[in-house]
């Protein structure tokens, strides 16, 4: 008798247990999920989220939309996420802007308090070029005409705060260049700019002037990165070339809403790090000049709180105006 009861307790705890799981965590994805991106269609966050989409859905049989929210240096997609609901049908794909708009002015969301990160998805290393009609061949001759130009030279960005922008800050903190800040809305308009040679220098993703690299119609002078590119190995570092402590990529990552039960999380990072095993995928996002990465959520946590502190510091440094 008194197995049988045990058995009844154990099986109606059971049953309990059960019934106290949020639906969402039993059977995740229960409809459609969308994924946000903070930025008009058509760039490589938007490219990478697409793709992801089509991976989910041919895995969760459950349809997965990319919705471009862009606007207020993409801050209005990531609130849109902060406010949805957290059951992981509505989930942020950006980028390093994430980390820096904090620094940059006052938000309707906090960074850490109101958004789970899942994944860092890939790494995007940058490449310092130049319009070929700068009397200079190489990063030491940049570094020097910078120095000594009297009335300041124009740099170019695809926006205030992005990372072409802040590659550009942390060079000219830590060069002392006289550089001005030129900045435009996106790099479809940067690079008409560029290559008329209207403005003559810009910290850009390498996908965005690689070919004008290899045909001559820009000339690159460094890597961003804190290690050579195996795809341009002349090139040398920033930090190698006399700016040790010089590191700067872009990233893309993966977050839901606050909230987001820890096993919905766990099956989106592990669908994702599935997704960035596969050749394809990687070939894909070589294309689009991206290094996988997958990390997961406690490594990008500390990822994600890493830069925040960095670029918080280099906003001060550098007095950009904050709002905060």
């Amino acid at each position: 008798m008194r197995g049988h009861l045990s058995g009844y307790y154990a099986g109606a705890f059971l049953v309990a247990s059960m019934l106290s799981t949020p639906v969402a965590a039993q059977v995740y994805p229960t409809r459609q999920i969308e994924l946000v991106v903070p930025f008009v269609a058509g760039g490589t966050t938007d490219n990478i989220a697409r793709m992801m989409a089509q991976r989910f859905t041919e895995s969760w049989s459950q349809t997965v939309i990319v919705s471009n929210r862009a606007g207020g240096a993409s801050t209005i997609g990531t609130a849109a996420v902060a406010k949805s609901p957290p059951d992981g049908h509505t989930l942020l794909v950006t980028t390093l802007a994430f980390s820096v708009n904090p620094a940059l002015q006052k938000l309707p969301y906090d960074a850490i308090k109101d958004f789970a990160p899942i994944t860092e998805l890939a790494s995007l290393p940058m490449v310092l070029v130049v319009h070929p009609s700068l009397p200079i061949t190489n990063f030491k001759e940049f570094v020097d005409y910078t120095k000594s130009s009297p009335v300041g030279l124009d740099f170019a960005s695809s926006g205030a705060g992005t990372s072409t922008h802040l590659a550009a800050e942390m060079f000219k903190s830590m060069a002392g260049s006289n550089l001005v800040h030129v900045p435009f809305k996106g790099n479809a308009e940067v690079m008409n700019a560029l290559l008329g040679g209207h403005v003559k220098i810009y910290f850009s993703l390498v996908p965005t002037v690689l070919q004008h690299i290899k045909n001559g119609t820009l000339r690159a002078l460094a890597v961003t990165t804190d290690k050579r590119l195996a795809y341009l190995p002349d090139l040398p570092t920033i930090a190698e070339s006399g700016f040790p402590g010089y590191e700067i990529n872009s990233w893309q990552g993966v977050f839901a809403p606050a909230g987001t039960p820890q096993n919905v999380i766990l099956k989106i990072n592990g669908e994702i790090l599935r997704m960035l095993r596969a050749p394809d995928v990687r070939e894909r996002m070589a294309h689009e000049g991206a290094d996988p990465v997958g990390s997961t959520p406690e490594e990008f946590s500390k990822r994600v709180a890493s830069e925040l502190a960095k670029w918080s510091k280099l906003v001060k440094d550098i007095g950009m105006a904050t709002a905060n």
